[in-house]
């Protein structure tokens, strides 16, 4: 027998979906009656079903899952109490520009046994609510409830097709426990879905006009420079950015990033910044803005000058989910980064180009040289310094940072080079994506937006990713802070990666609490009453009996946990913790106590 349900599972297969990460509840009978068909008649479900005691989890590990392979996985919760329960994970997907097809069940809407899955259990009367996908609506791309089982694989694919579409991101689909117990004919149930004729909307570029503008520009300009965040999402922009900006001399910063935009050695990268200050501003003529959500902030005292050109170049240019953004610009452009990247360089294949090009770049290019050196020696020189506490013992994050880097180059076998970094450091995000220095595109991702808790379940989807992509990972390394870490739901999270034998490493930077909203308090009262207090007078801080963070995983995934308090003790610790994921498969992870908030 078919159902509404075995309709919507067999379309995400047809779809490309292989995983689900799923929270199952009583709206899904027909769902997990339909797995059990499947494994009877084929021996396997036609998607595969990762259990997910936490729904924040399950939707975390959906996104790194979407990030590795570039493709949706989905998510399936239990009526308005699991919509409830993806949490802040919601709020990452959408300002991560993630596709992820959600799906929760509905409270039955009749209470008549004449009706299959009608109400028949107390809680449906309770999980009835007037309006269910209101809870995710305003970041979802596109929210539908099916309503027959007859048309539920074209509503499947349109929700698949607008989530793969720029602006990516989530959507959120729901249908009563009636809608999926209801019988649908072989006939449909084998029909020809078509998937084909569903694909996602085609990039746009650059108007010519457009093109001619910015191209005059950059040759004409004394120090142009690119300020980038998510143009990496789309592995493919990174060696076409690098080449531009080899071409033409131009110099690349990065602001509040999400993925690796440019390799970390290309002699052009020339900065980095989580502050909204950006001391190059000052010296630009010329910036572009490529895919980049908060270039610079002003209250920081942080603008270009009033002279300078602006050009914005993204998916999404008029940020038209914030309330408020906005940067003063002589031209905007709706376009896809690769597609415009594209234009740019072939536009230079030209003899007046090059002719151009040849008479501006020898002085640009020392300018930029002088730049970076003066960037990697201080990072080179932060590295150096071991402790900053008074007694001399617990280390700094950039020592922590580049110690990890180096162990992990030494201890894999790709050197490095096929190791996958996962970023939530958060107060530390500045430190991790310079100092761990990820050079391969896709080889570092963070939840492009600012609900804690993300790293955790996307290493394990991630990994799940890693496999179906084939990326040959040689190694997941996760680096969060004790807050972040505890935002994770680390119980839940290990217990997935050793049911479903995704090992990771995690650092945990243990400062003792929430840095942030400490920092937060600075940047308005830096001499007020609250400035030289503890952490914990704060209500900031979890010290001095701070949980074992180490040790929650092992409970909960048998993992291999250890904490470090000494500087001289991390590189040891590092490697056994990575043999441990290597060798054992087992996660391991490493409570480094840096210095108290």
């Amino acid at each position: 027998m078919y159902t509404a349900a075995s309709i919507i599972f067999k379309t995400l297969a047809e779809a490309g979906v292989t995983h689900a990460f799923v929270n199952w509840g009583n709206d899904h009978p027909a769902f997990l009656e339909e797995l059990e068909r499947e494994r009877v008649e084929s021996g396997k479900t036609v998607v595969e079903i990762v259990t997910c005691p936490h729904e924040m989890v399950a939707l975390s590990a959906a996104q790194g899952y979407a990030q590795v392979t570039g493709k949706p996985a989905a998510v399936i919760v239990h009526v308005d109490v699991g919509t409830q329960g993806l949490a802040g994970a919601v709020h990452n997907v959408d300002r991560g520009h993630t596709p992820v097809f959600i799906f929760a069940g509905a409270a039955p809407q009749s209470s008549d046994r004449r009706i299959k899955g009608t109400k028949n259990e107390w809680p449906m009367w309770h999980q009835d609510v007037p309006d269910q996908p209101s809870i995710v609506r305003q970041y979802m791309r596109y929210t539908a409830q099916i309503q027959s089982g007859m048309n539920a694989g074209p509503m499947v694919l349109r929700a698949l097709q607008i989530a793969t579409s720029e602006p990516k991101g989530p959507v959120y689909m729901w249908a009563r426990r009636e809608t999926t117990e209801e019988a649908v004919d072989a006939s449909v149930f084998n029909g020809d879905l078509k998937v084909k004729k569903w694909p996602a909307i085609q990039g746009g570029g650059l108007p010519a006009p457009a093109l001619a503008t910015i191209m005059d520009a950059l040759l004409q300009a004394r120090f142009p420079l690119i300020i980038t965040a998510n143009s990496g999402r789309n592995p493919k922009t990174v060696p076409l950015l690098a080449e531009l900006s080899s071409l033409l001399a131009i110099g690349v910063c990065t602001s509040c990033q999400s993925a690796v935009c440019i390799p970390w050695t290309h002699p052009n990268y020339i900065g980095s910044s989580f502050s909204g200050k950006n001391d190059l501003l000052d010296q630009a003529d010329l910036l572009i803005l490529l895919e980049v959500d908060i270039p610079w902030i002003e209250t920081k005292g942080s603008k270009p000058p009033d002279d300078a050109r602006v050009f914005v170049i993204d998916n999404d240019p008029l940020k038209t989910t914030f309330q408020w953004s906005h940067v003063d610009a002589d031209l905007i452009c709706k376009a896809d980064p690769e597609v415009a990247l594209t234009q740019l360089i072939t536009a230079l294949d030209s003899p007046e180009f090059k002719t151009l090009a040849a008479a501006a770049l020898p002085a640009r290019q020392a300018r930029l040289g002088e730049l970076r050196s003066a960037w990697i020696d201080g990072m080179a020189a932060d590295e150096q310094v071991k402790s900053l506490s008074p007694d001399g013992i617990a280390p700094t994050v950039p020592y922590v940072l580049g110690t990890l880097r180096d162990v992990v180059s030494a201890e894999t076998p790709s050197k490095g080079e096929k190791v996958l970094w996962v970023n939530e450091s958060i107060s530390s995000y500045h430190l991790a994506w310079t100092h761990l220095k990820p050079e391969q595109p896709g080889s570092m991702i963070a939840s492009g937006g600012t609900s804690l808790g993300y790293a955790l379940g996307a290493s394990i989807g991630a990994y799940l990713g890693g496999v179906v992509a084939e990326k040959g990972y040689d190694l997941i390394a996760t680096v969060v802070g004790d807050g972040t870490y505890l935002f994770g739901i680390p119980a839940s999270a290990y217990w997935m990666a050793r049911r479903y034998n995704t090992p990771f490493l995690t650092l945990v930077l243990n400062n003792g609490g929430w840095a942030s909203p400490k920092n937060s308090m600075l940047g308005v009262y830096p001499d007020g009453l609250g400035s030289t207090v503890s952490g914990r007078q704060l209500t900031v801080g979890f010290g001095p009996e701070m949980p074992d963070y180490a040790q929650v995983a092992v409970a909960a995934g048998g993992a291999w946990g250890k904490r470090v308090e000494n500087a001289d003790e991390l590189v040891g610790v590092l490697q056994e913790a990575i043999r441990v994921v290597v060798e054992e498969k087992r996660c391991a992870v490493v409570d480094c106590i840096v210095q108290s908030i």
